[in-house]
């Protein structure tokens, strides 16, 4: 099979900057392409870097962050091109093109010139190199070389830079001004509909973080190797419209949910047959994971397909019935006289609530009604929402240059703030990893340095507001991202129960005398901050990531070297042994589609012996005949 021709390798120039515009999804290009991947040295080297020192202890908490000025130029892409995959990857595979490889701008968040902060594209990342996938066998077994392997971190390295010049001011309303006063009054509340429901059950589903309960509920069958259960092709975006969103994706007893370029398909775990489809007027800017025990969630959509001249704002924000495949409700909010364009929604304690800089809104899950309104002043709003077990909101105060974050267990009935943690001034961005327990992660004084958006998580006390324990996990050590920015629950490889944090660790040399990677998942003390010492390896030429928490168990994907298929291991919470639940085909092609679908930048469900693996993204970035935005993976 010819290879398909690389992606342009050079970052596309941002349109002009102008005054605040309404928020919205610019149609923004194909980040750089990644280079050929690198000859191992002929000699291997004296002494092999051994990882990250998994035994030690938190480093002394960093200063305050330098928050930038309005005004300051955003900082220049890396003029070397991105370096290709670790060691072992042979020198012919295709360029990983479909798995997202653009990261959150972290770091830099500074605005663009003349400080009008400017919004990047859905889930705050950049769009996908756009390699289309080949067709894959729908019967393929386990077991078979081929396949390929993952860009390189150093791609969203180069893409955040790029990245770092579109902050939002979203609805055209920027509620930080100069005076540095927080008025916040101590809470969030301003009005509304308190009344209403409790929802129909208790939130959780596929990125709930919240507090260990019940047994470990996923088994390993007497057979882990899997097959191909069904494929979904990926959408044709609108001619002259380059990337779509196709953000969300959910999984229940029955159905397997995914977003398209205007609908929600409901798929049929095992077959693949389509079971409903959901038509919006728009796509879907963005989707919390939870699940409620009713088998609804929470989506915010466009009014109506983009276009080269209109690109539409995320204004709509709606309740999905997973189970009958309709919706609940729609309903939208305003600033002033202008409706606001939400960067985040979630589910908590039966309340639907979103979020933007523009500020946000919570409504009655099931009936739809307004419970609250934010209370926004001139110099605090809501950027967004943490759900699950509680709710919690991350509020900004102060000006640009004196900016601290609010980190607040709030009732999801009237708003009120039952507890608050003040962040160090100078913390830009914080996203919200867990709300019981609740810890956030934050990229404090931009020492990350890799574009993940974290140097420290914060283990806060929910009751009390007061910071339990502060936990050092430095970029270059430590391989979970969170997209702080725009999507408060947007992180990967990290999941929090047992009063601890399980996070993966960088990939790095195995030692010896071989060129392999690998990488780990380790636990720290939610009360302590300390590592607890225990650790999973991945095996050679594997990166291991945490899904969820199943019972006091951890669920983590595999992703495999180039000539093996990905396994989904379950991690036992106190031993620590692993217990493989699937090992995926690894013939070529189906190797191919399922690489692309990076863990970092793809959304990844597994249950009930089920794997499914979706892309967040449609464009029109393609060389081959077929490219699949979903590819399900079974045992049973």
């Amino acid at each position: 099979m010819s290879q398909p021709p690389p992606p342009p390798n050079q970052p596309p120039q941002q349109p002009g900057f102008g005054p605040p515009q309404e928020p919205s999804e610019p149609q923004t290009p194909a980040p750089p392409a990644p280079a050929t991947p690198p000859t191992p040295p002929a000699q291997p080297p004296q002494q092999p870097p051994a990882g990250p020192d998994l035994n030690k202890a938190p480093q002394p908490q960093p200063g305050y962050g330098y928050p930038q000025a309005p005004g300051t130029p955003p900082p220049a892409a890396p003029p070397t091109p991105p370096q290709g995959p670790g060691y072992g990857y042979p020198q012919q595979q295709p360029p990983a093109g479909y798995g997202y490889p653009a990261q959150q701008p972290g770091p830099y968040g500074q605005p663009g010139p003349y400080g009008q902060p400017q919004q990047p594209g859905p889930y705050g990342q950049q769009p996908p190199y756009g390699y289309a996938q080949p067709t894959v066998p729908m019967q393929a077994q386990a077991g078979q070389p081929g396949g390929g392997r993952k860009v390189n971190a150093q791609v969203a390295i180069i893409v955040s830079a790029v990245v770092a010049i579109a902050l939002i001011v979203g609805g055209g309303v920027w509620y930080a001004n100069s005076s540095g006063k927080d008025d916040d009054k101590q809470t969030t509340a301003e009005g509304g509909d308190t009344k209403g429901g409790e929802g129909d059950g208790k939130e959780g589903g596929s990125g709930d973080g919240g507090a260990t309960t019940g047994e470990a509920e996923e088994k390993a069958p007497a057979a882990t190797g899997s097959k191909v259960l069904f494929q979904v092709p990926s959408p044709k975006v609108p001619k002259g419209v380059t990337t779509i969103s196709i953000a969300g994706s959910w999984l229940t007893d029955s159905v397997y949910a995914k977003s398209g370029l205007s609908e929600i398909t409901g798929y049929d775990r095992k077959s693949g047959t389509k079971k409903w489809t959901l038509d919006l007027p728009g796509p879907v800017c963005a989707a919390t994971p939870h699940v409620t025990e009713g088998n609804k969630t929470a989506i915010v959509h466009k009014p109506a397909m983009p276009s080269k001249t209109d690109p539409q704002a995320c204004t709509e924000v709606a309740v999905v019935d997973l189970a009958a495949g309709s919706k609940v409700w729609t309903k939208t909010a305003k600033s002033g006289t202008m409706p606001v364009s939400f960067n985040n929604v979630t589910i908590g304690g039966g309340t639907v609530a979103a979020g933007s800089t523009s500020g946000g809104a919570a409504w009655d899950l099931a009936t739809g009604d307004e419970r609250w309104a934010p209370k926004t002043s001139d110099s605090c709003y809501d950027a967004g929402y943490g759900g699950g077990a509680k709710l919690v909101a991350v509020r900004k105060c102060g000006s640009y240059d004196q900016r601290q974050l609010h980190i607040q267990n709030v009732d999801p009935k009237t708003g009120d703030v039952l507890a608050e943690y003040k962040m160090d001034e100078g913390i830009e961005y914080a996203a919200v990893v867990s709300t019981d327990p609740l810890v956030v992660a934050a990229d404090v004084g931009d020492s990350a340095g890799d574009g993940s958006g974290i140097s420290d998580f914060f283990s806060i006390d929910n009751k009390t507001g007061k910071l339990r324990a502060r936990l050092s996990a430095p970029g270059d050590e430590f391989a979970a991202r969170c997209d702080a920015i725009y999507k408060v629950e947007n992180c990967t490889g990290v999941t929090v129960g047992n009063d601890r944090l399980y996070i993966a660790t960088e990939e790095h040399d195995s030692g010896g005398d071989s060129y392999s990677q690998t990488n780990e998942v380790v636990a720290f003390d939610l009360a302590t901050g300390k590592q607890t010492g225990q650790r999973a390896d991945a095996g050679e030429n594997y990166e291991i990531f945490p899904l969820r928490m199943d019972g006091p168990d951890v669920i983590a994907y595999k992703r495999p070297p180039y000539d093996k298929g990905g396994q989904v291991v379950s991690i036992d919470g106190e031993s620590f042994k692993e217990t493989i639940l699937m090992e995926n085909p690894s013939t070529e092609a189906v190797r191919d589609v399922e690489s692309r679908m990076s863990p970092d930048y793809s959304e990844i469900q597994f249950g009930q012996g089920g794997l499914y693996m979706s892309s967040v993204y449609a464009s029109d970035f393609t060389s081959r005949e077929k490219e699949y935005s979903v590819i399900a993976f079974g045992t049973e």
